[in-house]
């Protein structure tokens, strides 16, 4: 049955391998080449000998090759041993060391290795004799070195010092000569009389990951070495037993096969369980607590750097192994080395996301580790509880509820939810904080108040809530096992019970985290954009294919799981996921993870139909846990291998020394049986027939290569470069990597920028074709914090010396520290730098200056950390349009550039570097709002410009003026403008976009009259400048008499003359509307169906801003008062057939207005009440013209109306008046009779019209209502 099987298995299993392993090795000391100090692991020389790394080298491996795995030995070499051989005498600890590791190929497979390593005696002289060498000269180099006069007393003496055989006490030792006690602390090898040992590797290589079954074997092979009587056979046949006669187990099967000294049991889970996993996840918990674990999950799920350091090789993996197994449905995409070899730590400079543990040596402090880039890292000491989050981590959604549902798994199984390192040495480290770290972190810029407090009481927060949780069950933290002990006591376990105890906890705890997926994206097949095209085009523009229809998706999810979920389709994983669902059309064809989370979703949703328009964020628990599966598994074993034999050995060999653990005779172990031996053993044929079929079901992840060539692709296309290769380092591999994390960045800098436009450009683009409308203000957050975190990434690849935690903010640092001491002698400044602006020469351009809007971000109080200041510092550039230009500007100082960077950084590789700025151009394309909408409280200076009319002289205007600025976040309250200059620059809490101006004078003085043409206001910070058109008269007894207006702006674009401004397109609130037109062919008069045009466009704008989510909506000022608003149609309705007076008198349509008030109020049209409704309406009306007539404003005839109208639509009252005017014996007075007011259908269609603003809540901007109690 397990013949020749070329299984595919699904991704993360590489073999078509059917045996349990696919290779033994060894690894250790060559006697033969000796001792080599490894320099690639970075270790130092004054360390003494014994603490020094040398060499390993892979000592045998068998079999040779198998065609299905072909042998790694750089890779298993490193990973074996990753700090290379250790040494030991007898004073010294020595106790074995069990650890897994991974091996990630280039393409995405993985294989897994097991790795046991324990101490032997060095038996060659020549070794001892070298070590002794060593330690004459070290020591030699030591004295002289204390017999310099100037060596200070050093307090870590103690510290290090280990108690010595002749030595029993060494502090009494210290105090009178320390020099002496130096040396003492540094001589600890005597060949006559200390005992050399020396570090060995024994290894299972394996397709899968059974971690628990392979340290038996391991530990029992070592056993059979190391106990006094021999084992039953020779080592060679246990050897060859774990190699060819054990089989992997088949899904959902369990298997049984012999160690040296006892039974070894596996299962695997069937196809509808969660993957395999079989490491302790329990341990996760212990040595980090939930909180933790879940901040780590979040930063993992968001493609975070993401760093892992312990003492303890087992721990870096079992932490990144369940860190991933939770993910699912999900697959890291990235970089994964859970254990970084010594000799690799360069790829710590990778501008990439990754997952990778780095081995402390225990003694270090976090403080010392040199890290290239910090801005988006999350770093995890495992060891010390402790866990360091980069800036804007989002919640993962509720959050608090997840931790509960956790806890109580945790609880119930007797494991603390607070995590308890204790469990796992050092009590004295339990929070990881020590003072001294508190400084180095407030230096490191980490946390603006006392970093303690904060995680402390973050922390105590959890530890509250879990200890009022472990009351309420009533659970004690002692180790209990109640709810998760075997339902029946008599079933005989094949196992023992901590292992069925682990399984049991980590179905548990995978199934809580499963089910927030199934709960989270139970309707995610809904948004999945299925491709239009045939795979082949669907493949070469996979790039810009939207594969996820994100805006609907979030507009569907509660509001507090946006932060998070924005940030999540964004993913390289989340991508990937959606791409294989796109590529399975049906069941046989789905990968193994997808089926089983396809039928969990279909589950939930059968459970609880829930409408999709419904917005729910209530927390459902888990329900499906189902353990009886493993259970049944490990109580009725479905198979069991060969047991050992003899084999064909001469006589003599197989015999082994004592304490040591042999080569084994090749010959024997290189091929396996001929006939598959437990084949025959297994069960009937069905069985196997079964069998076989799960197994494809399982593992054919993609049968024909077409496809798999497809996923992969699909795949690389987020990254370049998925897994660096544990090879010899030389430096043309270290520079083809760099070249290709350089092209890595090239192109994703090209697809966010592409990604960005097309979102942000989608209201534009809706016009043209481009697809749906839509990106909210969490969605464009999103997208530049992505940007964001590109630009560090860059900005941290080949870095020399790493300054602080923002590589970029420190290259702005030093480019504005060079510059300010060029810039000390004024009298080299040639004319500034000026941008143009098309208010002409009204308001001064300002100064373009990288280093001013450096001082801006620098003067901003609220942010505190150098990572915070570089992200402020790329919003306001993104806002002033001016991002690439600056960055181009930063790296034109070559020289600063050499002096900080590598060669083979990404800034001084110039094609890419000119490419990069290109693709940042084109945000030159839109307007981007992301540091006003940010940053709301912060103080900003405006500079505010008044246009007198150039026709008639406002140099004889006598009156005080003054405005009041408004905008979607404040108003300023109302500031006097110096009469002759008529402009003035004041500082106030942000604003906002802008909206309105109002303005007006005191009216005093001989000459008070004033024509105004527009107002400019600028914001210096940002530069924005808004337009705010006048061209009326204020002043009584002229115009309509207004002492004061409202005005409504627009934003201005300044026009492109610079050679390095992309096309503009329109800003966002007007596509030129018919009316433009119209207005621009007759200016004078619009007949009928012009008017009605654009009163349909007026409503028509109203509309489209109220379906718009609230988020993304621009000024509704600007569609009632501004430019071909709703006053403006309705003001074009009134006029249209106004019988204009004689001579020279101006009538306004307020004159009108008032006239049919007089005529409502008047007596004798009480008595004839046509019906009460008439007379609500009447009533309304006039207490409306009441209320604005009697206002202290001197707001003019024409700002009556405006106020009227406005009032009527917040109201949901002008269709009623616009019928009862219709109706008014004024009418027929001062209209002509082909107006359009007396025009019966017309009028109808007009009322119908303006009905529709019924369905909105329209809510007006105080400066249009301002002094009005109604």
């Amino acid at each position: 049955m397990y013949g020749k099987c070329f299984l595919k298995m699904t991704t993360g299993f590489s073999s078509n391998s059917c045996r349990f392993a696919d290779y033994f090795v060894i690894c250790g000391l060559d006697t033969e080449s000796g001792l080599e100090p490894d320099e690639l692991s970075g270790e130092n020389f004054e360390q003494s000998p014994l603490r020094r790394t040398f060499k390993s080298k892979v000592l045998a491996h068998y079999p040779e090759n198998v065609e299905w795995s072909p042998f790694d030995q750089d890779a298993v070499g490193m990973l074996c041993m990753p700090k290379g051989l250790a040494f030991r005498t007898q004073a010294d600890t020595r106790e074995p060391q069990f650890h897994s590791f991974i091996i990630t190929r280039e393409d995405g497979s993985r294989t897994y290795g097991f790795a046991l390593t324990f101490y032997e005696e060095v038996t060659s002289k020549q070794i001892c004799s070298a070590m002794q060498t060593l330690y004459h000269m070290h020591n030699a180099e030591q004295y002289d070195i204390l017999h310099t006069p100037t060596t200070p007393r050093c307090p870590e003496d103690q510290r290090h010092l280990h108690p010595h055989p002749l030595n029993p006490h060494p502090q009494h030792t210290l105090l009178p000569t320390p020099s002496i006690s130096r040396l003492q602390r540094f001589n600890s090898y005597d060949i006559s009389r200390d005992t050399l040992y020396v570090s060995k590797c024994i290894c299972l290589i394996a397709p899968m990951a059974f971690p628990q079954a392979c340290r038996k074997v391991l530990q029992q092979l070592h056993q059979a070495v190391s106990s006094p009587q021999p084992p039953p056979l020779p080592l060679e046949s246990y050897v060859y037993n774990i190699l060819y006669e054990v089989p992997l187990p088949p899904a959902g099967r369990s298997l049984k096969f012999s160690g040296v000294y006892g039974p070894v049991v596996c299962q695997r889970p069937s196809t509808a369980e969660l993957p395999l996993f079989d490491f302790p996840i329990s341990q996760v918990f212990e040595l980090l607590g939930v909180e933790n674990v879940l901040q780590l999950f979040t930063c993992a799920l968001l493609e975070i750097q993401i760093l892992l350091y312990s003492q303890h090789y087992q721990r870096l993996m079992t932490v990144a192994e369940s860190i991933t197994a939770l993910m699912f449905p999900f697959q890291w995409q990235h970089v994964y080395v859970p254990i970084l070899p010594a000799s690799l730590l360069h790829f710590l400079d990778a501008p990439v996301p990754y997952l990778m543990g780095l081995h402390s040596n225990g003694e270090g402090d976090r403080t010392k580790l040199e890290l290239p880039q910090e801005a988006n890292l999350c770093f995890v000491d495992i060891d010390n509880h402790f866990i360091e989050l980069p800036e804007d981590l989002p919640l993962f959604p509720n959050k608090l509820e997840f931790i509960q549902e956790i806890s109580e798994v945790l609880l119930a199984f007797g494991v603390s939810p607070e995590g308890n390192p204790l469990h796992s040495q050092g009590q004295a480290k339990h929070w990881g904080f020590r003072s001294t770290d508190m400084v180095t972190d407030r230096r490191n810029g980490n946390l603006a108040s006392s970093p303690l407090n904060s995680y402390l009481l973050r922390e105590n927060e959890t530890i509250a809530r879990l200890q009022a949780l472990v009351k309420r069950t009533g659970v004690s933290l002692e180790k209990q096992y109640g709810s998760a002990s075997l339902s029946n006591k008599d079933l005989k376990v094949q196992c023992d019970e901590e292992e069925l105890k682990m399984h049991q906890l980590n179905i548990q705890v995978r199934e809580v985290f499963a089910n927030r997926f199934t709960q989270m994206f139970a309707d995610y097949e809904v948004f999945v954009i299925q491709p239009s095209q045939d795979k082949e085009s669907w493949f070469s523009n996979r790039d810009q294919m939207q594969n996820f229809d994100k805006a609907s998706f979030l507009s569907d999810q509660p509001e507090p799981y946006l932060p998070f979920l924005s940030r999540f389709l964004e993913t390289q994983m989340f991508a990937s996921f959606i791409d294989s669902k796109i590529l399975c059309h049906d069941d046989e064809d789905k990968e193994h993870t997808l089926r089983v989370f396809d039928s969990r979703v279909d589950k939930i949703r059968m459970l609880n139909v829930r409408t999709p328009t419904l917005r729910t964020s209530m927390y459902q628990t888990c329900t499906n846990i189902d353990e009886k599966a493993i259970e049944m598994r490990v109580v009725k074993i479905d198979h069991t291998a060969l047991h050992p034999h003899l084999l064909d050995m001469k006589i003599g060999q197989g015999r082994y020394e004592h304490g040591f653990f042999p080569r084994l005779q090749s010959d024997v172990l290189s091929t396996g049986p001929v006939s598959n031996k437990w084949a025959k053993r297994s069960a009937p044929a069905q069985w196997r027939r079964k069998d076989r079929q799960k197994q494809h079901a399982e593992h054919l992840y993609l049968d024909n290569d077409q496809r798999e060539k497809y996923i992969q692709e699909a795949r690389n296309l987020g990254t370049t470069i998925r897994q660096p290769k544990l090879s010899n380092l030389s430096p043309s591999v270290i520079a083809q990597t760099n070249w290709k994390f350089v092209e890595g960045l090239l192109k994703e800098c090209r697809n966010k920028t592409k990604r960005m436009l097309v979102e942000k450009m989608g209201r534009e683009a809706v016009e043209l074709g481009h697809g749906e409308v839509s990106i909210t203000g969490v969605e464009e957050n999103t997208l530049i914090a992505s940007l964001c975190d590109l630009l560090e990434r860059i900005w941290s690849h080949g870095l020399q010396v790493k300054q602080g935690k923002s590589a970029l903010w420190s290259h702005l640092l030093h480019y504005q520290e060079s510059k300010e001491k060029t810039d000390a002698a004024p009298a080299g400044l040639g004319p500034p730098e000026r941008r143009k602006s098309d208010a002409g020469a009204a308001l001064p351009p300002l100064k373009v200056s990288l280093i001013r809007d450096m001082r801006h971000i620098q003067n901003i109080g609220e942010i505190k950390t150098d990572v915070g200041k570089a992200r402020a510092w790329v919003r306001l550039s993104m806002e002033k349009k001016l991002l690439s230009r600056h960055l181009k500007k930063l790296l034109s100082d070559h020289e600063l550039t050499k002096k900080l960077y590598k060669r083979y950084a990404f800034l001084r590789c110039d094609d890419e570097k000119e490419q990069f700025l290109y693709h940042l151009l084109s945000f030159n394309a839109v307007d981007y709002f992301c540091f006003t909408n940010v940053f709301t409280t912060i103080m900003i200076p405006y500079h505010v410009l008044v246009i007198p009319s150039k026709k008639l002289g406002g140099s004889m205007f006598t009156a005080n003026p003054w405005v009041c600025v408004s905008g979607e976040l404040a108003e300023t309250g109302v500031l006097q403008i110096p009469k002759h200059t008529q402009e003035i620059t004041f500082e106030c809490q942000n604003l906002g976009k802008l909206t309105t101006v109002q303005m007006g004078h005191d009216n005093s003085g001989l000459y008070a009259k004033w024509l105004v043409e527009y107002v400019m206001v600028r914001n210096e910070i940002t530069g924005h400048a808004y337009k705010f058109p006048c061209g009326r008269w204020l002043g009584k007894g002229v115009d309509d008499g207004s002492l004061e207006r409202v005005l409504v702006g627009e934003l201005v674009t300044p026009n492109s003359e610079n050679e390095d401004r992309m096309c503009r397109t329109p800003p966002m609130q007007q596509s030129p509307g018919m009316m433009r037109r119209f207005v621009t062919i007759s200016p004078n008069k619009l007949n009928t169906g012009q008017i009605q045009e654009g009163v349909g466009e007026a409503i028509n704008g109203i509309v489209k801003h109220f379906h718009k989510p609230e988020k993304e909506r621009g000024s509704l000022t600007l569609l009632l008062c501004g430019e071909y608003g709703l006053v403006w149609a309705l003001d074009q309705v009134f006029q249209h057939g106004f019988k204009s007076p004689r001579l020279f008198k101006n009538v306004f349509i307020w004159d009108f207005l008032e006239k049919s008030q007089v005529y409502f109020e008047s007596a004798e049209q009480r008595e004839v009440t046509p019906d009460e409704n008439w007379q609500t309406r009447v009533c309304h009306f006039c207490q409306f013209m009441r209320a604005i007539n009697s206002t202290s404003r001197n707001i003019g005839k024409d700002g009556k109306f405006q106020m009227l109208v406005c009032l009527g639509a917040r109201d949901h009252l002008l269709h009623h008046w616009i019928a009862l005017l219709a109706d008014c014996p004024i009418t027929v007075q001062m209209y002509e009779d082909t107006a359009l007011i007396k025009d019966r259908s017309l009028v109808n269609s007009l009322i119908r019209v303006l009905q529709t603003l019924q369905e909105f809540n329209i809510t007006l901007e105080a400066s249009l209502v301002k002094g009005i109690g109604i």
